[in-house]
């Protein structure tokens, strides 16, 4: 006999992208008010203008609860206790430290959870700063937040100052082939200059993913690390999910704002240049027939 707790989880996660979708398209009639309301005309009328008018509805929406549900990765993946795809209660690799990069750091969703790891709580001699060091698991001094739409880079550098890191945290409000031309924003980063690239969720819908992973890896320091808590394209369950999870990918950009689900992320990342190591899993507690499959870790350059 079938074991059918087996098959309703399975049939769960085949539904739950359409699920998802189903969110955004519910939130059309917001946005069309929206850009009436502001005059946006153009957009309204523009399909990429429009595609991306809804997801930033959508998304303030379901942004939280997405947030919400990986920090229990993203957290222990930045103070350094992801190996494997598993997380483990001590420290079994490098932290996050000192200068960092946010790739597409929107409005600055991870803001909060970066500020744990500020320079401050490190310096500390009393108990509770002790305590601090040791959950937190490293310190950041430096902190660019990359974030090329002038809405969102706004409402970030107004994040940043609201949670008291704006002395460390400069936001960079332009595309990754721009970072490192002072002509193009107030500032430069330049290569090798990095210690650690942070990624969540956002490699998905950068464009040009192969030129500008490229352009990122030159950013990092030799012994730098890269952080990854991304979504990816199906590598398990066998032919048919990989076939179901393009069949999803027609119409998941339009909803998503151009994210897209098939994208070889792990292979990207591989090309971009030679790593020391590199320790890319899929989550432990995530099953083989995951639509929406993740991969987590460090590259270490």
């Amino acid at each position: 006999m079938p074991d059918w707790a087996t098959v309703k989880d399975v049939l769960v996660h085949l539904i739950d992208p359409w699920a998802f979708m189903s969110i955004s398209f519910a939130h059309i009639p917001a946005t069309v008010v929206g850009l009436i309301h502001d005059r946006k005309y153009r957009t309204l009328f523009s399909f990429s203008g429009f595609r991306e008018a809804l997801f930033g509805t959508f998304w303030a929406t379901v942004g939280p609860n997405v947030k919400t549900n990986a920090e229990q990765r993203v957290i222990p993946l930045l103070q350094g206790r992801v190996k494997g795809g598993i997380v483990h209660d001590d420290v079994v690799s490098t932290p996050v430290h000192g200068t960092v990069l946010e790739v597409g750091a929107g409005s600055g969703m991870w803001a909060d959870v970066f500020a744990r790891f500020r320079e401050n709580a490190d310096d500390t001699d009393s108990a509770d700063g002790l305590r601090n060091r040791k959950s937190t698991g490293g310190h950041i001094t430096k902190m660019y937040g990359v974030e090329p739409n002038p809405i969102s880079a706004k409402a970030l550098q107004q994040r940043v100052k609201d949670i008291g890191i704006d002395d460390i945290y400069q936001v960079v409000p332009v595309g990754i082939e721009s970072v490192d031309d002072s002509t193009a924003w107030d500032g430069k980063i330049e290569p090798g200059s990095i210690d650690c690239i942070v990624g969540i969720l956002c490699l998905c819908s950068i464009p040009e993913p192969e030129k500008n992973i490229k352009l990122l890896y030159r950013l990092l320091k030799p012994g730098g690390h890269w952080y990854v808590y991304e979504h990816v394209k199906v590598w398990r369950g066998g032919l048919l999910l990989g076939l179901y999870q393009r069949f999803v990918n027609l119409i998941w950009p339009h909803f998503l704002g151009g994210c897209e689900l098939c994208r070889d992320t792990e292979k990207n990342l591989r090309a971009a240049g030679p790593f020391q190591e590199v320790d890319l899993a899929q989550p432990a507690d995530q099953p083989s027939y995951q639509v929406l499959p993740h991969k987590i870790g460090i590259l270490t350059k």
